[in-house]
């Protein structure tokens, strides 16, 4: 059994707490490795290293330190059967879509370091004679990025590839239930002699760890991935030193559906979007809106389609769909919103319970809803599973109207062959994603940003990366 210490100045060390989590793999309820909980004491003292190394890192010339982005891209290369393994045994994330985790994460690497000459400044013409004003880009300091459990690696890379890249020095916190495949980087990175303090990881309870590196007037910026329960915590710790705080939180994403929609296509897209990673995705459709004329057609269709679906042990070499959720806190809220659901009226086509043929782990069921509500729970919060409710629509602003009907603003997606329709809806949709005829997912050189309750600032792209960076002005007045 692993059990990891944690990584700060460049070292591996024991934490100053003995308590330890067991983590399970969600398939067969097996405890893989033992994860320190974590101390303030020990958040101190990653951040302590991140702020001793930060001057002399941001002192590098940015093409110096995308080399060791570059570097971190190749070991993820060079072990990427055995971190996609890793990854699949934590979260019970099917084997194939784990090794597309990983290997976009090397992408993801070598991307930003593309950034190293692109990082620019401005020159302003001034009101007065001989005088320049440089509009210079600068990095904040320490960057502390909290990281969800169900895209640990790729979302570790969001947080540290723009945090380097861009002159600042990072200390990460790994989920308290999906740490290990982090967890193994870090001791990859060892081999890469990136200077010590420049990159630390800290294993612990957001409610410890997470709350201490918040908290902690050395911390420049937060960048948290995780629920708005956890974000809005993040924003009363970061307030006591104005620290700046990037969110990415929840999302209940709604699909328009309408009658001059290629169907087919329709049904692909959003039952693959809702069944990756079993449903555990914040960004992938929640709720689906169906224009009236259709409705039963496409009713037909999905119904089908979610009958296919196959749920396998992670490691199946049948290539399963989706496998187990990730924890058994995540299974019993599901349970309980779908019954929940059933007895408000929802009528169940599709599974509904918990999957009977296992015997071991948290598998649920694809599941698909009918006869629901614009005001029932299923509808309006978050469920996180493969769970996927279907209403009606008369008119496209009706079906807008209900769309924008949510606390949240993450994605959102519309299907027609209609372009005036689609425009119209991506302009009134009131998300930071609009998806136009696919499935939702989005790319690495985009920007991925929720609005309302969804998150604050966001990732990916040049403007991702500017997340990480602070405006200084200079006033340069000469004889």
């Amino acid at each position: 059994m692993k059990k990891f210490d944690q990584f700060i100045n460049g070292k591996f060390v024991q934490s100053t707490s003995t308590e330890v989590i067991e983590i399970l793999n969600p398939c067969t309820e097996e405890v893989l490795s033992l994860m320190p909980i974590g101390s303030v004491k020990d958040a101190e003292l990653a951040l302590d290293a991140a702020q001793n190394s930060q001057h002399k890192w941001k002192s590098l010339a940015a093409i110096e330190r995308a080399g060791y982005l570059n570097k971190m891209a190749s070991i993820i290369r060079d072990n990427r059967i055995s971190l996609a393994k890793t990854l699949a045994a934590e979260q019970a994330k099917v084997i194939g879509l784990a090794q597309v985790e990983i290997d976009v994460t090397a992408d993801y690497f070598d991307y930003y370091a593309g950034f190293a000459r692109r990082i620019e400044g401005e020159i302003i013409q001034s009101d007065r004679r001989k005088e320049h004003i440089f509009l210079h880009k600068a990095p904040i300091g320490v960057a502390v990025g909290i990281l969800p459990w169900n895209f640990p690696f790729f979302v570790m890379a969001r947080k540290v590839a723009a945090s380097l890249i861009t002159g600042n020095t990072c200390v990460i916190n790994p989920s308290s239930i999906a740490p290990n495949t982090v967890m193994e980087f870090a001791q990859l990175i060892e081999k890469i002699n990136i200077p010590a303090g420049v990159l630390n990881y800290v294993c612990g309870k957001g409610s410890i760890v997470g709350n201490a590196l918040s908290r902690s007037p050395k911390t420049g910026i937060i960048s948290l991935t995780g629920s708005v329960g956890a974000g809005q915590m993040v924003m009363e710790a970061a307030s006591e030193n104005i620290t700046k705080v990037s969110l990415e939180l929840g999302g209940k994403a709604p699909a328009i559906v309408c009658a001059d929609a290629n169907l087919e296509l329709a049904v692909n897209a959003v039952v693959s979007s809702r069944i990756i990673f079993s449903g555990q995705v914040c960004n992938c459709a929640e709720r689906v809106y169906v224009e009236e004329s259709i409705h039963d057609q496409f009713l037909d269709m999905i119904t089908a389609k979610m009958k296919t679906i196959k749920v396998e042990d992670a490691f199946s070499d049948n290539n399963p769909d989706m496998s187990s959720l990730v924890s058994k806190a995540q299974l019993d809220k599901v349970t309980e919103m779908v019954e929940f659901a059933k007895k408000e009226g929802a009528e169940v086509l599709v599974g509904g319970s918990r999957s009977p043929q296992f015997n071991k782990g948290y598998f649920y069921q694809p599941t698909l809803l009918t006869n629901v509500k614009q005001d029932m729970q299923i509808i309006q919060e978050e469920v996180f599973g493969p769970v996927l409710p279907v209403m009606k629509f008369n008119t496209l602003d009706e079906a807008i109207s209900m769309a924008n009907d949510s606390e949240f603003g993450l994605t959102s997606s519309i299907f027609s062959e209609n372009f005036n329709k689609v425009m119209h809806a991506a302009e009134e949709l009131q998300y930071g994603e609009t998806y136009i005829n696919r499935e939702h997912f989005e790319a690495i050189q985009g920007f991925h940003a929720g609005w309302k309750k969804s998150g604050l600032g966001g990732a990916d792209g040049k403007h991702g990366m500017e997340e990480y960076l602070q405006t200084k002005v200079i006033y340069a007045q000469y004889q």
